[in-house]
């Protein structure tokens, strides 16, 4: 959870499909992703949220396996479905590796970006953010496990033109610990989990 300088909470990460292995292997695959449902508070205060994105990770295959994220703009106020694809990447899961929601990238990488039936197109762009032409936002991701002592510090960078309140960064940190969280999360399960991640055995 986000908290502004006043200790009020602006934007949370909420693990809303666990990270658990797929069917005959020992880590989570593309087909079953973990997911986070990324949050911001209603405007009338922060006893209800409301859903803003969805961030979905996976590991891809192989022993250089890299970290796949997939982030999509929640449409619908209920958090189920209607979802609008912003970005799919692969990130390094042995170096720092890096996060990016660049609209002029993915589009032109893609030529059909968004695979949501309910909409497409520059349209959908425009409407989850109508000053959207290009960067939006990156933030550093570091390599998983051990490798992470070496890897790189946290930084998270946002494009002004979609921060109009202290609510509007937060949600786009919310996306960034997320992204974080899920290259350990999405270890092979053969592997343990860093300390920090791990349930004290006394509170089970």
């Amino acid at each position: 959870m986000m908290h502004d300088l006043s200790g009020s909470p602006v934007a949370a990460a909420s693990m809303v499909m666990p990270f658990v292995p797929s069917s005959g292997s020992d880590h989570v695959s593309r087909s079953n992703p973990g997911a986070w449902l990324i949050l911001r508070p209603e405007p009338g205060g922060v006893d209800s949220w409301q859903p803003w994105g969805r961030l979905e990770a996976w590991r891809e295959p192989g022993s250089n396996g890299g970290l796949g994220c997939r982030f999509q703009v929640v449409a619908d106020a209920t958090g189920i479905g209607n979802d609008i694809l912003i970005t799919e990447t692969i990130i390094n899961s042995h170096k720092c590796g890096e996060f990016i929601i660049d609209t002029a990238k993915f589009m032109s990488a893609s030529p059909s970006p968004v695979q949501s039936p309910h909409s497409s197109g520059d349209f959908v762009f425009n409407m989850c953010f109508p000053s959207m032409n290009g960067f939006v936002m990156a933030c550093t991701v570091q390599a998983e496990g051990k490798l992470r002592r070496k890897s790189c510090k946290p930084l998270v960078q946002i494009a002004v033109r979609h921060v109009s309140c202290v609510e509007d960064a937060a949600v786009f940190m919310a996306v960034a610990a997320a992204v974080n969280l899920s290259m350990d999360a999405c270890l092979p399960f053969s592997r343990s989990l860093r300390k920090e991640l791990c349930e004290p055995m006394e509170s089970l």
